[in-house]
C-alpha cells in the first residue's frame, strides 16, 4: 500500500512516501497531527502520539530528505542537512532513528521553517 504524506510547515507543503515499517504503520494510523515545529541544525522535529522502538530501519546517519521516528523523544523528524551531532557534511540525530520515509522534492525548502511554526502531517489525496 503507497502511504502518500502531505507535510505543512509554515508555508512549505511537501509530498512524502512513508514505507511499509511498523513505524510508519503506527504514525500512518495517528494523522492527522499538527504540532510547533522544532529545529536542530537542518532537522525539524516534534512529538507525535506513537511509541514504538528501533526497529531494523534504524540508523544512526540518515540521508536527506529522509523522515525519521526518534523513539527517545517519541518524535517524527525531517533531515535537510547537517545537525549538531554531524561530522563533516554526514546527517546525524541525536540518536538512533528509524527512517519511516522520504520526502518528494528537495527537503532543503524546510530551510524556511522555523521553532515555532505549525507543522501538520496528514494524509495526501
Amino acid at each position: 500500500m503507497t502511504r502518500r504524506l502531505q507535510i505543512t510547515a509554515g508555508s512549505i507543503v511537501v509530498s512524502a512516501l512513508l514505507n511499509e515499517s511498523p513505524t510508519a504503520e503506527a504514525l500512518w494510523n495517528a494523522l492527522p497531527l499538527q504540532a510547533s515545529a522544532r529545529t536542530w541544525g537542518d532537522e525539524i522535529y516534534f512529538p507525535v502520539p506513537v511509541e514504538m522502538p528501533l526497529d531494523e530501519t534504524a540508523r544512526e546517519v540518515v540521508n536527506m530528505g529522509d523522515l525519521g521516528y526518534w523513539p527517545t523523544g517519541r518524535a517524527f523528524c525531517i533531515f535537510f542537512g547537517p545537525t549538531p551531532m554531524s561530522r563533516g557534511d554526514e546527517i546525524r540525530p541525536a540518536g538512533p532513528v528509524n527512517v519511516i520515509g522520504r520526502v518528494l522534492g528537495d527537503a532543503r525548502d524546510f530551510k524556511a521553517v522555523h521553532d515555532g511554526d505549525l507543522v501538520e502531517l496528514d494524509t495526501e489525496e
